[in-house]
C-alpha cells in the first residue's frame, strides 16, 4: 500500500508513526478543534486560571499577582496553534513548535493532579467523539502524561 503525503522519517520498522496514523497535521487539527471548546468549559479543569495567584519569584509575574487566562480570539488561536505544533512534534510528524518550553509556560499556574486528569478525562472524550482507535488513544493519551512532571506543580 502506498500513502501520500507520508512522512518518511516517521516511518518506524516499516509502522506509521501516531502522527499518520491520527491522520496527519488535518487530524491532528481535528482533535485540537474538538477539545479546546471541551476543555475551556470544563470546571474542573479551570483553565482560565480564575482565583489564581502567582507564588514565590518569576521573572513573568510579580508575586500575588493573577495567572488567568483570557480566551480572547487572539489568545485561543495561539492557544490551538501551539497545542497542534507540539502534538505533531509529539507524535512523530514534521519537527516546528515554537511555543515555550512546556515547564516555564505553566510556571505558576498552580495546577494539580485533579486538573491535569480532567483535562485527559476531556482529550479521552474527544479521541472517542472522533472515533480514534483504542491504540492510538493509549499512546497520545501516554504521551500527553508524559508531560505531568512539567505541568503539575500542586501535589
Amino acid at each position: 500500500m502506498v500513502v501520500k503525503g507520508i512522512n518518511k522519517a516517521a516511518v518506524v520498522e516499516g509502522k506509521l508513526a501516531l502522527f499518520d496514523r491520527l491522520g496527519g497535521e488535518k487530524g491532528i487539527i481535528a482533535i485540537v478543534d474538538d477539545f479546546t471548546p471541551r476543555v475551556l468549559q470544563d470546571p474542573r479543569v479551570n483553565w482560565q486560571r480564575k482565583g489564581v495567584k502567582s507564588g514565590g519569584f518569576s521573572f513573568r509575574r510579580k508575586s500575588n499577582e493573577s495567572v488567568a487566562w483570557n480566551a480572547t480570539d487572539e489568545n485561543l488561536a495561539i492557544l490551538k496553534k501551539h497545542l497542534v505544533q507540539f502534538i505533531v512534534l509529539a507524535t512523530g510528524g514534521p519537527p516546528h513548535y515554537d511555543g515555550k518550553e512546556m515547564r516555564s509556560a505553566h510556571a505558576g499556574m498552580k495546577i494539580g493532579n485533579p486538573e491535569f486528569d480532567a483535562v485527559l478525562g476531556d482529550l479521552k472524550a474527544t479521541l472517542d467523539r472522533l472515533q480514534i482507535p483504542n491504540k492510538e488513544q493509549k499512546e497520545l493519551l501516554s504521551i500527553i502524561e508524559s508531560t505531568r512532571p512539567k505541568i503539575v506543580t500542586q501535589r
